[in-house]
């Protein structure tokens, strides 16, 4: 869950691997640190805190060299403070390294290493590994190359790591294991970190490693290995990344300019696959395993965190129209068990990333139960997209804030897809109502551009209860997912406590909580609930509670109970997910705007979770 930078080549290697932390600082931001091989020696520079930090302490300080490598972490091991942050020097000063992930036999190593007179300066797994590697190099008598591969074959646990070594100065050494590496192929020049956003103006060659890949990296060229030193040879693919995509572009925060994206990121995940005239729906990717998606028994969809939630939407979707038996899964939860599986199953695994350590997991153990195995991903040449049988990219374009959006809305675009097409394949949906269908599929971007018209108004809410303590959502449906998404999105970037529940549920014990100073969101759009949801407004405004309800444009039985009315414009069918998320997603943005918070970067939180 940490970002990694290197760089070896001829330009001044410190402002590439900065510039590229910077872009990486959503995969972590407890401390920051670089360093930077000026030819004699290698000057190790780090901080507690942000890049921005490690900038103001480099100052004034030798910066110089054209081989580089920096990191930003999350802690696993270790409070965040000046000695936990990477890079990490080995005892005797033979190596210096960063690292991704966690190695679990770190204690068993480390007591190993303590009874062969080593000496610990951090509480980190990965000074256990640097003094693993420079043992073997020292007492070994062999290359730093052989070093790391060798002690690789010691590690348990996930890693993405770049080493360097003081007495082989003209190389860096990468490996991977359930931990995202990708290099960069330049002019004489290489490029390593955990994903390309950080050097996409100067390539767009990369390479993406393999589990239990080593690469040896010099200006001259690359060579990767396997920890058991056999030649891999390298599959160079070319990335489609703007450079626009990662800026800014105007706005103050990535939430909210990714919020706004949303309209664009729906509409490319539709494009060439959506035929509303023809009447149809094709996904490419699928088209290798359709015999098995048409005769699945049932369909497994696993993701962890917000593409959980857009799976659960998906369950609907798929009952409704495709008319097929669909279980929801914590990925985290699915690979701990036993689970029933077999070759008449479909797995659908969703992850933004698709890097997501637990999802990853999940999809290797449907694979061996002989399950057919589906990834709904946004990143090309991700772990997800690579392992699994077919798959469908989401075309969200890159998602730097923290917490998603764009990738939610997305994701339940692909499965709405996916159901439909499904749906029809097995005529289950009349032509006339696919085509309906499609219609109200089509016009989900211009619908959420009219919604984001009133982010003034929740502009307005959202400054009003922003020192609340607690909020519950509430939804009935396929909008209790919505519910559920809504209080995550509030939980992660302002710190207040929030519960999504099913609506009918909320006598179930949730309605001891409500009183005049309890927001209460609800999701209350018209659709086959509509009365029951009424009934549970009434419910809340008896016992005094605040309502905040997300309503269909023009609807005044509910703007007549409610104390604040959020409107959407109206959807008739299950798809009206994607839309009524947009209204939490900007009150729960304003909310943590109006309290301080780092909306990009909220605490104790990293974008991608490559670690269980």
């Amino acid at each position: 869950m940490c970002g990694i930078v290197g760089y070896i080549g001829q330009q001044d290697a410190y402002p590439i691997v900065i510039k590229g932390l910077k872009r990486l600082e959503y995969r972590g931001y407890d401390s920051a640190g670089v360093a930077i091989n000026s030819g004699n020696n290698v000057n190790v520079y780090k901080r507690k805190g942000k890049v921005s930090d490690l900038e103001q302490f480099t100052l004034n300080k030798d910066i110089s060299g054209c081989i580089g490598m920096g990191h930003t972490r999350w802690a696993t091991h270790g409070i965040p403070n000046d000695v936990n942050a990477h890079p990490h020097i080995s005892m005797n000063g033979k190596f210096v390294i960063i690292h991704n992930g966690i190695i679990e036999n770190y204690a068993y190593l480390k007591k190993k290493m303590i009874a062969r007179h080593y000496e610990f300066k951090s509480e980190t797994d990965t000074e256990v590994l640097a003094n693993l590697i420079e043992y073997i190099y020292m007492f070994g008598n062999v290359s730093a190359e052989v070093a790391v591969r060798l002690a690789l074959t010691k590690v348990i646990g996930a890693y993405g790591l770049v080493v360097m070594c003081i007495d082989e100065p003209d190389k860096l050494i990468a490996a991977r294991n359930s931990s995202p590496l990708v290099i960069g192929l330049g002019q004489k020049e290489y490029f390593i970190a955990s994903d390309a956003t950080p050097f996409v103006e100067y390539t767009d060659q990369v390479v993406y490693l393999d589990n239990q890949n080593v690469a040896i990296i010099s200006r001259d060229g690359i060579q990767i290995k396997t920890i058991k030193n056999d030649i891999v040879n390298p599959d160079i693919k070319k990335i489609d990344i703007d450079i626009n995509e990662i800026e800014k572009g105007g706005f103050n925060d990535y939430m909210l300019k990714e919020i706004y994206e949303q309209p664009k990121s729906i509409t490319d995940t539709m494009r060439g696959r959506v035929f509303q005239n023809d009447n149809y729906i094709s996904l490419g990717g699928l088209l290798d395993v359709m015999p098995r998606l048409m005769n699945a028994r049932r369909v497994i969809i696993v993701g962890c965190g917000t593409s959980w939630h857009a799976g659960l939407v998906g369950e609907y979707l798929f009952e409704e129209y495709a008319r097929v038996p669909v279980e929801v899964e914590y990925a985290s939860e699915f690979r701990y068990r036993n689970p029933i599986i077999n070759s008449e199953d479909v797995v659908i695994a969703i992850s933004q990333s698709g890097e997501t350590a637990d999802t990853l997991a999940a999809i290797q153990l449907a694979k061996k139960c002989g399950a057919c195995v589906i990834g709904i991903c946004n990143v090309v040449g991700s772990t997800l997209s690579r392992e699994t049988d077919a798959g469908v990219y989401t075309h969200a374009g890159p998602e730097i804030g923290v917490a998603s959006t764009k990738a939610f809305t997305t994701q339940v675009t692909v499965l709405a897809m996916m159901a439909l097409m499904i749906g029809k394949n097995k005529f289950n949906i009349k032509q006339e109502q696919y085509h309906e269908l499609l219609s109200e599929l089509i016009s989900i971007p211009t619908k959420i551009e009219h919604t984001l018209q009133s982010a003034s108004k929740i502009e307005e809410v959202a400054r009003l209860y922003k020192d609340s303590s607690n909020f519950l959502y509430l939804g009935r449906g396929c909008y209790y997912p919505v519910a559920l998404e809504g209080a995550l999105k509030l939980k992660e970037i302002s710190y207040i406590h929030a519960e999504g529940y099913p609506a009918a549920e909320m006598k179930h014990g949730p309605i001891a909580l409500i009183d005049d100073k309890m927001p209460v969101v609800v999701i209350a759009t018209k659709d086959k609930g509509y009365e029951k949801i009424v009934n549970n407004i009434q419910e809340v405004k008896a016992r005094k509670g605040i309502v905040i309800a997300v309503v269909s444009e023009g609807d005044q039985t509910i703007a007549s109970m409610a104390d604040h009315v959020l409107e959407v414009p109206v959807f008739n069918t299950a798809i009206g997910a994607i839309l009524t998320i947009i209204p939490l997603q900007l009150l729960s943005y304003y909310i943590a705007i109006f309290r301080g918070c780092n909306v990009d970067q909220p605490r104790n939180l990293a974008k991608s979770v490559t670690v269980e």
